[in-house]
C-alpha cells in the first residue's frame, strides 16, 4: 500500500502546505485537497505543486456540478502540468445542501453526470480531435436550436502532459460504487470499515468490475483514518477525536430519508445507532448523539494504538483492497507527523 493524506489547513494553508513538504521527506506519496464551501481546491493545489518534488497531488474532490465537463478536463490537464505528472482528480457529487444552497445549481442525476464527466475528460486529455458529446446532460457544441448557434468543436490548445489522468470518484450507493468500480481509476469511500467493507459493497463492485475496461488495471482505494502509535490508554483515546465527525456525518449531514451515511451505518449494522444519532443530531442535541456512536466504529475506522495493533489494522486494510492507506497523524510527545508517516512507510515496505 502507498501512503496518502488529507490535507488539514485549519491552522492556514501555508503552514499546512509547509508540512506537507516534511511528509514527502517521510514517504508520503500522496495528498489530497479537499473542496467544499471553502476556498477553491485548484488554487492550493498549484501552491502545493510548487512547494513539493515528489508527492502525487489529489482532488478529493471537485464537485461535478460547480465546473462545466470541459473546465473540469483543462483544470486537471494544468495541475497535471504544474506537478510533471503528479495530479489525480478525483470527482464526487457532494450533497445538496452544499450544491443547491451555496452554488445555488440543481442536485440532479449524480450518476449520468458523473459518468459523462469522466468521459469528456478522457477525450479532451486525448487531444484526438476536436470535443464533440452527445450525451443526456452535456452536450459539446450546443447542439441546432440552443445558444447562437455559433459553437464549434475545439480541441484543447495545450498539450497535456499525460493522456490519461487517474480518475478517481468519491461514492457510497451501491449504483455509484458499481459505477465507480466500471469507469474509474480509483474509488474513494469514507468511514470505511475493512472489515464490513465486502459485505457493503462486494456486489457492487463485483458488477461495476464485470464492466470494466481491463486496460484500466485494478481499481484503486483510499481509505483509513485517525494515526496514533504508542502505548496506553492516551492513544487509543484518540479514537474519541473522530465521535464528533462520526456523528455529523450520520446525524446532521442532509435530512431524514437523504442522508448517505446513515444509510451506510444502517447498511454496516447499526441500524438502531444510526436512527437515534439522527434523531437527536437533527433536534439539536448533538452531544447526546456522539455519546451513540459505538465504539466499536471508532475503533474499525481508525488506526489508533501500538506498533503491533498498527501492524493488524494495515493488514485488514490490505485485505479490504485498499491501496492508498490514509492517514490522518496525531504524534505523540517527542514524536512529529512526518514520524508517524515513516514509522507507517516501514511497516509496510
Amino acid at each position: 500500500m502507498k501512503i496518502s493524506t488529507m490535507l488539514s489547513y485549519a491552522g492556514g494553508f501555508k503552514e499546512a502546505a509547509r508540512q506537507v513538504t516534511e511528509l514527502e521527506k517521510a514517504g508520503l506519496d500522496l495528498v489530497w485537497v479537499a473542496e467544499a464551501y471553502g476556498f477553491d481546491g485548484p488554487s492550493m493545489m498549484g501552491y502545493l505543486a510548487a512547494l513539493t518534488e515528489t508527492v502525487e497531488i489529489g482532488a478529493a474532490i471537485l464537485p461535478i456540478y460547480t465546473r462545466t465537463p470541459t473546465l473540469i478536463a483543462m483544470t486537471a490537464a494544468g495541475l497535471d502540468a504544474l506537478s510533471d505528472g503528479r495530479f489525480h482528480l478525483g470527482l464526487g457529487a457532494s450533497g445538496p445542501q452544499v450544491i443547491e444552497g451555496f452554488h445555488g445549481v440543481p442536485y440532479t442525476a449524480p450518476l449520468g453526470r458523473t459518468r459523462e464527466i469522466v468521459d469528456v475528460c478522457r477525450q479532451v486529455w486525448r487531444r484526438e480531435g476536436p470535443l464533440e458529446h452527445d450525451g443526456r446532460y452535456y452536450q459539446m457544441p450546443l447542439p441546432d436550436g440552443q445558444g447562437t448557434g455559433l459553437g464549434k468543436a475545439l480541441k484543447i490548445i495545450a498539450h497535456p502532459v499525460r493522456s490519461d489522468i487517474p480518475v478517481w470518484i468519491a461514492s457510497l450507493g451501491e449504483k455509484n460504487v458499481a459505477m465507480t468500480a466500471e469507469v474509474a481509476d480509483g474509488w474513494i469511500p469514507i468511514l470505511f470499515i475493512p472489515e464490513k467493507a465486502r459485505d457493503v459493497w462486494g456486489t457492487a463492485l463485483d458488477e461495476g468490475a464485470a464492466k470494466r475496461d481491463a486496460s484500466r488495471g485494478e481499481l484503486m482505494i483510499t481509505a483509513g483514518g485517525l494515526l496514533a502509535i504508542g502505548e496506553g490508554e492516551e492513544v487509543t483515546r484518540i479514537r474519541e477525536l473522530q465521535r464528533s465527525m462520526v456523528a455529523l456525518y450520520v446525524g446532521g449531514m442532509g435530512a431524514k430519508g437523504k442522508n448517505f451515511y446513515n444509510e451506510l451505518a444502517i447498511r454496516y449494522g447499526y441500524a438502531d445507532e444510526a436512527a437515534q444519532i439522527q434523531d437527536l443530531y437533527l433536534s439539536g442535541k448533538k452531544k447526546e448523539a456522539e455519546a451513540l456512536v459505538p465504539d466499536e466504529f471508532l475503533e474499525k475506522t481508525t488506526l489508533c494504538g501500538p506498533e503491533g495493533y498498527i501492524k493488524e489494522r494495515l493488514a485488514a486494510f490490505a485485505e479490504a483492497g485498499v491501496t492508498h492507506l490514509q492517514v490522518h497523524p496525531f504524534p505523540q510527545e517527542g514524536q512529529t507527523a512526518a514520524d508517524l508517516v515513516s514509522t507507517v512507510k516501514e511497516m509496510l515496505s
